[in-house]
């Protein structure tokens, strides 16, 4: 059942805006709970303060970046975007931001539209980070039909930012796994993906389209995008990929780009674990010839590479060899809190990677704090921890509030499972 809309709220216009800083970060007022058991004063260094008067100062500064995103200046708008972005990238602000989720989108949009090359990066990367902290449901897929054109319509346009199109790049992808509804949609996604990386394929006779190191950089978002949509295609949309593009992806292999390469082997990787989950045998033609290629990857010493390039490369084809050839996979474990999750396949790992990506050094407290993450990531509720445990661990005010509040009030809004939307709905 949807949550009831409620009337959205501005705060007052700030004459001069300051990005959202460190010492903001560390302010811990704000989260999806309603409220906190304990809203006495807290022993602070340098003196006591009020949660109240904190929490209060940290929505009027929020406020005044919500304000600032209109501003006639673009460099108070792409302030006004950034703080946006840390602030929701480090704390939870569910209650927050849903009263307020059209008037941030609308203000997403429009510096999409009016803005420029890093403006229009900081809006689709919020977009993104928006739709995270909405999670999967009504909310975030109103926020995605409003965006979804002027995406698409920037990834299309040739003359636009390439740094824009990049952002965008990445972002619809992830605004797309968190909030599409419909199957058909996530397929037609893709292929706009598609029309862009498969330029870097080779043509008919074999050689290869010159593109510069930024163009190339936008088909290696939109391949990772791609990849990471194939993680809930239907198996028939999989065998249809499979049939269209592994015989070329290979190619990629061999671009002058290092970034496309390690996309293109973590793609395969990717492909072949999904191929093998329904079909153990799987196999494909000249696959003696990729094994080869992988390998040479796997231990190149080009003295034409950068020797940072030929590390990071080395490392991944090792992994991506492994998992073509013994379809292993080289387990990493990620500890948060008390907790602890295992990142165990490509499927999950291409999922994480990108999750990481925006939210960055937040990404162990929405493991730990965002239910949304965590059903993605099928992790149960928040766990909570009895006082005792969390006073030995010497963990921050307030992630003690967190586990330890009894005034928690559930959300009433009830979100369809992220996994059971994504059903095979047969062949097209």
């Amino acid at each position: 059942m949807p949550r009831n809309k409620k009337k959205s709220s501005k705060g007052g216009q700030h004459a001069h805006v300051q990005p959202f800083s460190d010492e903001d970060a560390s302010i811990e007022t704000l989260s999806h709970c309603s409220s906190f058991s304990d809203t006495t004063s807290v022993p602070e260094e340098g003196g006591e303060v009020n949660e109240d008067t904190a929490q209060e100062d940290f929505q009027y500064k929020l406020k005044g970046f919500i304000d600032s995103t209109v501003d006639k200046s673009a460099k108070t708008r792409q302030g006004a975007l950034d703080g946006l972005k840390t602030a929701m990238a480090n704390r939870i602000l569910y209650e927050f931001i849903s009263e307020r989720r059209m008037t941030i989108s609308d203000s997403i949009e429009r510096c999409l539209k009016k803005g420029k090359g890093e403006e229009q990066r900081a809006a689709a990367s919020l977009a993104c980070l928006l739709c995270i902290q909405l999670g999967s449901g009504i909310e975030s897929e109103e926020v995605l039909k409003t965006l979804k054109p002027v995406f698409k319509n920037i990834l299309a346009d040739g003359s636009a930012s390439v740094q824009a199109r990049q952002a965008v790049a990445t972002s619809l992808g992830l605004c797309t796994l968190v909030a599409e509804d419909d199957i058909l949609d996530v397929f037609a996604t893709m292929e706009c993906f598609e029309s862009l990386f498969s330029r870097s394929y080779a043509k008919g006779d074999g050689t290869f389209l010159s593109v510069n190191p930024q163009t190339s950089q936008l088909h290696t978002n939109a391949l990772l995008s791609w990849a990471l949509l194939l993680t809930i295609c239907s198996g028939s949309q999989l065998q249809e990929v499979l049939r269209k593009h592994m015989p070329k992806l290979p190619g990629l292999l061999e671009s002058e780009d290092v970034n496309m390469r390690i996309a293109a082997g973590e793609t395969i990787a990717l492909l072949f674990e999904l191929a093998r989950d329904m079909d153990a045998d799987f196999e494909i033609d000249n696959y003696n010839d990729l094994c080869d290629k992988l390998s040479a990857l796997a231990t190149d010493c080009n003295k034409h590479r950068a020797k940072n390039d030929k590390r990071k490369q080395r490392s991944v084809f090792r992994d991506v060899l492994k998992a073509v050839e013994e379809g292993d996979f080289q387990v990493e474990t990620i500890r948060f809190g008390t907790e602890r999750m295992t990142i165990d396949s490509w499927v999950r790992k291409r999922t994480y990677d990108t999750f990481r990506e925006f939210v960055g050094s937040g990404m162990n407290y929405h493991l730990q704090a965002n239910e949304f993450i965590r059903d993605v990531f099928e992790l149960g509720p928040p766990i909570l921890v009895d006082s005792a445990t969390m006073k030995a661990m010497k963990i921050s005010r307030f992630e003690r509030h967190l586990h330890n509040s009894a005034a928690f009030k559930a959300r009433t809004k009830a979100r369809s499972k992220f996994r059971d939307k994504r059903v095979d709905v047969g062949e097209f």
